[in-house]
């Protein structure tokens, strides 16, 4: 039986470990124990380890197969690195600020198949766009997308479904997106647009900076974004805290103290951020691809509307980025996807056999995408 570790056994890193562990000898290492206590009902092997030291994480992959990385975002890219140079293949979801790409040579040279973003978006939009863009002229690409609690509670109405501290560089670092070719940054934050989704109501958009390895590999295409979505009012609270300098990671001098305003601001929200264990959330995405097919103009609309599953009690941005994630680390154990080097989801989505596999692989977990062709 194929080794796997989890790197991380947060809310998605526990939920990729119980979804592997079906087929898989899994461990699981985090630095929380209450984290890891969590996946003893399940017969998974588990280690408290230190993800941040770079030889404990050499020690404890030395013999899996593949590597799981769910570390939260500042950790990312170190422990992407760390997995490359010891030679594993890896599918990660930390979504990390620095540029992937650098490792390229070195995950090529070390025979590495390494997948980065791999989640619901970044991930499984990529992968949708991937798909039509090898069968056909794609001229826009939109990308709407959020997880939200079902109960709307004052004053924020939102619970973080990932590592809050990644929801806030949500909220201040700048939107890059695609227009004529051309790429365009705004704050994170603008331009809020108001949406109406079935089943959910009105939502409100906000432009972010989702798009990420789409900007380097999808140059072909002109007009490309990716929109947050959030109950409306939530997006005005957090630009009138940003602006006051709630977000900033600058020191300030408090009484004889320096402090990082962040800080703070995470202390006090994180909180009443916190999801509960079985509380009901959703996530919501809307996947447009627009373009000529055959000379003929197609627009392609995915729809996803997933919810808590109570039964599992796992929550559903854990489902619909973990799985994903482990249907990506499922194509490289099978050897389905073996491209050497850093790859981006998009990647993934070009076979038509990966593309149809990682569609089925979510449907058998009741993640449905519905296809709109107009």
């Amino acid at each position: 039986m194929k080794k796997v570790i989890v790197l991380g056994a947060g809310m998605v890193g526990r939920a990729m470990a119980i979804d592997l562990a079906k087929d898989y000898a899994v461990t699981s290492a985090d630095i929380s124990e209450e984290n890891l206590s969590r996946l003893n009902a399940f017969g998974i092997q588990t280690i408290q380890a230190d993800l941040t030291d770079k030889e404990k994480i050499q020690s404890l992959i030395a013999d899996k197969d593949l590597v799981i990385g769910a570390v939260p975002g500042f950790m990312g890219f170190e422990t992407f690195k760390t997995v490359i140079e010891s030679g594993k293949n890896t599918s990660d979801i930390s979504f990390f600020d620095e540029d992937p790409f650098l490792l390229h040579d070195m995950a090529v040279k070390n025979n590495v198949t390494a997948v980065m973003d791999i989640g619901v978006a970044p991930g499984m939009d990529n992968i949708i766009l991937g798909y039509h863009n090898k069968r056909m002229e794609v001229t826009d690409f939109v990308c709407l997308v959020g997880g939200l609690p079902a109960a709307r509670i004052w004053p924020y109405e939102y619970k973080a479904p990932f590592s809050p501290i990644d929801v806030l560089e949500e909220y201040t670092r700048p939107a890059r997106f695609v227009k004529d070719k051309k790429v365009v940054i705004k704050p994170a934050l603008s331009e809020p647009e108001l949406m109406d989704f079935n089943e959910i109501g009105t939502l409100e958009a906000f432009n972010s900076d989702g798009l990420r390895s789409l900007i380097k590999t999808m140059p072909n295409i002109p007009n490309m974004i990716e929109r947050t979505l959030r109950y409306p009012g939530h997006i005005e609270l957090m630009r009138v805290m940003r602006e006051t300098g709630f977000f900033s990671k600058e020191e300030i001098m408090v009484k004889g103290v320096l402090i990082r305003p962040l800080d703070v601001t995470a202390k006090l929200l994180f909180p009443k951020w916190k999801l509960g264990d079985e509380e009901n959330e959703f996530t919501v995405m809307r996947v447009i691809v627009a373009g000529k097919e055959n000379g003929v103009q197609k627009t392609y609309t995915y729809d996803l509307l997933d919810r808590y599953d109570a039964a599992t009690k796992t929550s559903s941005m854990a489902r619909t980025t973990g799985y994903t994630c482990t249907g990506a680390a499922r194509l490289i154990l099978e050897n389905k996807f073996t491209r050497k080097g850093v790859s981006t989801p998009e990647f993934v989505g070009e076979d038509e056999n990966n593309f149809h596999d990682m569609l089925n692989y979510l449907k058998a977990r009741n993640i449905h995408y519905k296809l709109t062709i107009a």
